[in-house]
């Protein structure tokens, strides 16, 4: 009701008044009629802006709790497909274990049934051999395990960081289109195109790795080479070997320097076997500059402090590419470096390494890739491996 009507209806109803005390009870009716339609209409607006007020203050409540549900249920999903994820790996880890277990159940079987001759001997060992290359490699896949779940992670909270900024985006969305501010709603909607693609990047950055891991788990002998980027492929190694040994040792600290050749062409390669190469160098890095730093920390030497580093590089040669990891450990003392590289061969303790890495490596390097691997090492400043592939 305006302050002009009020005003009116009241001027109507003392009107009405002085025609009444005047005697003229027909004008003072009709300015009474007037007065009183007056007040009815001022008071059915009154009525009409309440209803809408509380019909808006309803709709607005029932809009809140809408969008309340779909961030509740936005979260629910996300902590759903990690939790799928965390089943698939483990369904996956679970599928091979049960695989060679029943690989090596078959076998056995085999060997009974098979007689006592020479051949049966020459079977025997070659399936004892295919075994322990097949247990190396899952030890392998063992030791990527803590780190592939660090590398998960990060992908996974950039997913749920940029997803729930979009879900507060949409509900600001929703509220300039009230607004009827379309140019503003649209540039939400850009930015909201934005986190999308962002959320798919990361997405497919943790499917890669979930790809790569599966890929590191089968043998090579069947799988084609294909074109290969060597220093995204040593970079990956690296940082998941590091965060594998971070999982076992959360005390365990080092520098990770890379050396990549920007004008590094692709080679053709059998990654997941490349990879096997990369993962065991590296973690024998790791594992040199841990055992340094573990006995300056037992002798607490009193010279400068030590600081584990590991260094990968890569190098276009002229006709080749070269690799080389690098560690400030112990070194290799000079009486076994030619043993190294023999199967069985190992100066872990017992039960920390089965002596077929480096043989596996060196293998797959020089009969599987036409490459080369070389050492160089001394006593007390570290070592050097170094692995080359022919461009021809």
């Amino acid at each position: 009701m305006t302050g002009k009507e009020k005003s009116t209806a009241i001027a109507y109803r003392i009107i009405s008044d002085c025609y009444q005390r005047l005697g003229s009870y027909d004008s003072s009716f009709v300015y009474l009629k007037f007065a009183t339609l007056l007040n009815d209409k001022l008071q059915e607006a009154e009525k009409k802006k309440i209803q809408e007020f509380q019909i808006a203050g309803f709709e607005e409540t029932l809009k809140n709790q809408e969008l309340e549900k779909e961030k509740i249920q936005t979260q629910n999903n996300i902590r759903t497909y990690g939790m799928l994820a965390g089943l698939f790996i483990l369904s996956v880890i679970g599928f091979f274990l049960y695989r060679n277990n029943k690989k090596e159940k078959k076998a056995k079987n085999q060997l009974q049934e098979k007689n006592h001759i020479i051949e049966k001997t020459l079977t025997e060992l070659q399936s004892t051999q295919a075994q322990l290359i097949q247990s190396e490699k899952l030890a392998s896949l063992g030791e990527l395990t803590a780190g592939i779940a660090h590398e998960i992670q990060n992908p996974l909270n950039f997913v749920n960081n940029f997803a729930e900024v979009s879900a507060e985006m949409l509900v600001e969305m929703d509220a300039e289109l009230d607004k009827g501010d379309i140019r503003e709603a649209k540039a939400i909607s850009a930015d909201l195109q934005q986190n999308l693609s962002k959320i798919n990047h990361h997405g497919q950055r943790a499917s890669a790795i979930v790809k790569g891991m599966l890929e590191h788990s089968r043998t090579g002998d069947a799988i084609n080479r294909v074109s290969v980027d060597i220093n995204a492929l040593a970079d990956e190694y690296l940082r998941l070997a590091y965060h594998g040994l971070r999982a076992r040792d959360s005390s365990f600290n080092a520098v990770m320097e890379t050396h990549f050749d920007p004008d590094l062409p692709k080679i053709e390669v059998i990654p997941q076997d490349i990879g096997r190469v990369l993962l065991n160098l590296i973690n024998n890095a790791f594992y040199a500059v841990h055992q340094r730093a573990t006995d300056v920390e037992t002798l607490h030497a009193t010279s400068l402090p030590y600081q584990p580093k590991v260094t990968v590089s890569t190098k276009k040669l002229e006709n080749a590419i070269e690799i080389s990891v690098q560690d400030n450990g112990k070194g290799i003392p000079d009486n076994i470096k030619d043993k190294i590289f023999q199967p069985f061969f190992t100066t872990k303790p017992t039960g920390q390494g089965t002596g077929l890495g480096l043989s596996l490596a060196y293998d797959i390097v020089t009969k599987g890739h036409g490459g080369t691997l070389e050492v160089e090492s001394k006593e007390g400043s570290g070592t050097i491996f170094t692995l080359k592939f022919s461009l021809g």
